[in-house]
């Protein structure tokens, strides 16, 4: 269990997996967590034939803001899986309150489990979670798996300006792990600078006043949390200044 709490804290921005238990409070006013529920629809809109029998798969999907929007807006089931109790919980609210309960399934689960047992897929997605996965090689791979042949793949992630930076690959990079895994990109959303400015303001408004009240609360743990509001900031700074968050849509070829 300890190496997925860590690629849980990781895909979170959190530096210690001591952090996990206040995730949840820390995150309370943002209900999209990484990825636009706007894009990924525009991208399914244009590019997939949707039925009410169409499936989606939605893997680590927080808080289920992608979830709840795609099955309102196309009609179509979709299930959420996410290892955090208190987003699954927030995310079946949600589908009630925006009347699509009977499309939405939620369940807690470990997606690197959720991978090998989930099949048949229309479209999966995977939004913003970095490599929880694998690599984009070993994470495009598992992902065709849960997906019908044909079937599309939508990631979120982002390009890095060159090949010093080891954490993101450049747009050369992916193309290629795109033709050795056997899919095709379909269309790449790039974030607009305006847009990514407005959102991480307001989360770090949000997030920076969640970690001041827990400091408060639990001044024993205040080095925590403040060492979270500083993961944050570098990773925004990073967004915004080295690399292009881009949300992709793939459809695996075989």
């Amino acid at each position: 269990m300890d190496g997925v709490n860590e690629k849980l804290a990781k895909s979170l921005t959190a530096e210690s997996t001591d952090l996990i238990p206040f995730l949840p409070y820390l995150l309370q006013d943002l209900w999209e967590l990484g990825s636009s529920p706007r894009d990924m629809l525009d991208l399914i809109i244009k590019h997939v034939p949707v039925t009410k029998e169409t499936r989606i798969l939605d893997l680590a999907c927080g808080k289920g803001a992608v979830s709840v929007v795609l099955a309102r807006e196309l009609g179509c089931r979709v299930k959420g899986i996410d290892i955090l109790p208190e987003f699954i919980e927030f995310a079946i609210g949600k589908a009630k309150e925006w009347g699509v309960e009977g499309l939405c399934e939620f369940t807690i689960g470990d997606i690197n489990q959720s991978v090998r047992k989930e099949r048949d897929y229309d479209i999966v997605i995977l939004g913003a979670v970095g490599d929880v996965l694998g690599d984009p090689e070993e994470t495009i791979t598992l992902l065709k798996k849960t997906g019908k042949t044909g079937g599309y793949i939508l990631i979120d992630d982002g390009y890095g300006q060159d090949e010093t930076n080891s954490k993101y690959h450049t747009r050369e990079q992916w193309l290629e792990i795109f033709e050795k895994t056997g899919v095709r990109l379909m269309e790449e959303k790039a974030i607009s600078d305006g847009d990514l400015a407005d959102l991480n303001d307001e989360q770090q408004r949000y997030i920076v006043q969640r970690a001041n009240e827990l400091k408060e609360r639990l001044p024993e743990k205040a080095t925590l949390f403040e060492g979270y509001i500083q993961s944050q900031q570098a990773e925004w700074d990073e967004l915004e200044n080295e690399i292009m968050g881009v949300t992709l849509l793939l459809q695996s070829s075989h």
